[in-house]
């Protein structure tokens, strides 16, 4: 065994492991401020970020779940390491070659069990590689030409080709000093009679990389028939490897997915890489399993999905029934985000590899952008497999829907859902609609009336709804600082807010002069707007937006007031769209062509300014 790690080069490992960097390579981070970044934690499930990194000290803390240190304390935290082990991942990152006291640095010693497995991983996907251009590699190559991939595709990708030959991986890892125990445990060989055996042989092969961007297993394609295997075959649970935590392309795509609020979930590796060669950068795949919620933790930390409510993750399903399946799986998971969900299906059924080799890069922007909001999709999914030309059909179809919209969070957006249910359905009944859903949402009771006939008070909104904050923040902004939001504010209407209370004070807003009368706020406004009215609990809230917190320090007050009116605005140009969409499926496109192409045009300069709204959210 390799002796203790020099104190002089630990030491130059913490100077040259910016903790920003390092941090900042698993989640996205933003300026909090006084010289501290903040971001989600990953060390702890939460939907306002509260772990915070100080780059001129070199520490972070998280006063969510009171865990902190340096930069070797979260290496190895998050990946489970040792000290001597974090040392020697972030000596490996930063080019730094480390030396052992008790005899000195020797090559190809053992410096850890993780460190040696990843040192194997890419040595055996540089083999791949090479093999590529061999003439065995023939039918792999066809393989990629057939999907539309050059040979500078497959170099970006890092795709290789696996040998048929029974251990010739394994004979090369073994000439390079590895241990058979080693190749066996990292799952790029099993135990055979005479020594381990490739476990992938005859096969084109995709490196699949963890976040930093290390070769961490592998995702193998058939290619001849006399294979008996499956089509796809993965690397196995392994030390480094842990398929329920891993998504194909975030090494490649992290960066855009935090810089677009993006994430496009597809569903293979070769969808991965027609995505990002037709300009869909953020596309991801999981990994021979189905999304789940480590997978989510993972999307949530690069988009900081938190109460701004601004980000998007698009999946992409197949029409058919195994796509719908997987539609209703999501939707179980949906409300473990805070951005919102899309679905984009391919009415043809043509995933994005075949849709590009069909139609072209064009046709694959075009599928992600027509995407359509997850509940949408998920609730047309129930109501399909019920006959809606019978009472019976449609109440059966009512039942099996009305759990799906009662599990919606977002009372307003809700209520929007189930009219579209009682239109979908043709019940022309939103009543019926509404009060099955009520039932369900309370446990399968009706809302009971008050005494003498009158229905019970709505119940309050709820403070943790993402709408709900994002337009108390806009009210907040509008009682505290009326000069940050201005004439753009006044031109929002109150059919902006989703909450009758802050409709309610909007409209009071409006009767005070608007925010371009508010000046600089204080003391002076506030008088005003309640002198406006004696309604006590439109009063209230003025007090409580008067006193509470904005999320937002003085210096960055002016770029967050803009970050907010673009993504309320964003907000109701979404609804908009719903609309214009509802619409057009009334429409017969072929016996109504002139006002479906209307509401076309409609829709596209809609999408427009949504597209435009959305990049000043993220841009303010």
């Amino acid at each position: 065994m390799a002796g203790r790690i020099s104190d002089e080069d630990i030491a130059l490992v913490r100077e040259r492991s910016s903790i920003a960097d390092v941090v900042g390579e698993h989640i996205q981070l933003r300026n909090a401020g006084g010289g501290n970044l903040k971001g989600l934690c990953p060390f702890h499930e939460e939907k306002s970020p509260s772990f915070n990194v100080t780059p001129s000290r070199g520490y972070w803390y998280c006063f969510g779940c009171a865990e902190g240190g340096d930069v070797i304390t979260f290496v190895r935290k998050l990946e489970h390491l040792s000290f001597a082990e974090a040392i020697e991942r972030l000596a490996q990152r930063a080019g730094i070659q480390l030396r052992y006291e008790q005899g000195g640095y020797v090559p190809g010693r053992e410096h850890g069990e993780r460190s040696r497995l990843i040192d194997a991983h890419r040595v055996a996907a540089e083999f791949y590689v090479s093999l590529l251009s061999d003439p065995e590699a023939a039918p792999g190559r066809r393989f990629l030409s057939e999907r539309g991939f050059e040979r500078v595709d497959a170099e970006h990708f890092g795709v290789g080709y696996a040998p048929a030959e029974w251990d010739r991986l394994a004979r090369h890892l073994l000439a390079r000093g590895f241990t058979a125990a080693e190749v066996i445990k990292g799952g790029l060989a099993r135990e055979g009679r005479r020594g381990p055996v490739d476990r992938f042989r005859g096969r084109l092969v995709w490196p699949i990389r963890d976040i930093t961007g290390e070769t961490i297993g592998f995702g193998a394609r058939k290619l001849l028939e006399s294979d008996d295997g499956p089509k796809y075959l993965n690397t196995p649970e392994s030390p480094i490897y842990k398929k329920s935590t891993v998504l194909y392309g975030i090494d490649l795509a992290k960066r855009e997915i935090s810089k677009r609020s993006q994430a496009v979930v597809v569903e293979g590796y070769t969808d991965v890489m027609a995505c990002h060669l037709a300009g869909v950068p953020t596309a991801v795949a999981t990994c021979g399993t189905s999304f789940g919620e480590e997978h989510i933790k993972v999307l949530r930390r690069l988009l900081l999905d938190q109460a701004e409510f601004r980000g998007e993750v698009v999946f992409t399903f197949d029409g058919d029934s195994a796509g719908q399946k997987a539609a209703l799986r999501a939707f179980a998971d949906e409300q473990k985000f805070v951005t919102q969900t899309f679905v984009a299906v391919q009415p043809d059924g043509l995933d994005p590899c075949d849709l590009r080799v069909k139609q072209g890069d064009g046709a694959v922007r075009d599928l992600i952008a027509g995407r359509e909001p997850l509940f949408a999709f998920a609730i047309r999914s129930v109501i399909s497999r019920y006959e809606l030309d019978t009472n019976e059909g449609r109440l059966a179809a009512l039942d099996a829907a009305a759990p799906l919209v009662a599990g919606i969070k977002d009372l307003a957006l809700r209520g929007r859902y189930a009219v579209d249910l009682d239109r979908w359905l043709g019940f022309m009944d939103e009543r019926l609609v509404l009060r099955r859903i009520q039932e369900v949402a309370g446990g399968g009771r009706p809302a009971a009336p008050e005494r003498g006939g009158r229905r019970a008070a709505p119940r309050p909104p709820d403070p943790a709804d993402p709408a709900v904050r994002l337009e108390s923040e806009a009210l907040k902004l509008a009682v505290q600082r009326p000069a940050l939001m201005g004439p753009e504010f006044d031109a929002l209407g109150a059919g902006a807010f989703t909450v009758p209370g802050h409709a309610a004070l909007y409209g009071l807003i409006m009767e005070a002069g608007g925010t371009a009368t508010g000046g600089p706020g204080g003391r002076d406004w506030v008088d005003v707007l309640l002198g406006t009215t004696n309604d006590d609990a439109l009063r209230a809230l003025v007090t409580r937006f008067a006193v509470e917190p904005l999320r937002a320090d003085l210096e960055g007050e002016e770029r967050y007031g803009a970050a907010v009116l673009a993504r309320l605005s964003e907000v109701a140009v979404t609804r908009a769209l719903v609309q214009v969409k509802a619409k057009m499926e009334r429409l017969n496109p072929v016996e109504q062509q002139q006002e479906y192409n209307r509401l076309f045009g409609e829709l596209v300069a809609l999408e427009q300014q949504r597209r435009v709204l959305r990049e000043r959210a993220v841009g303010a």
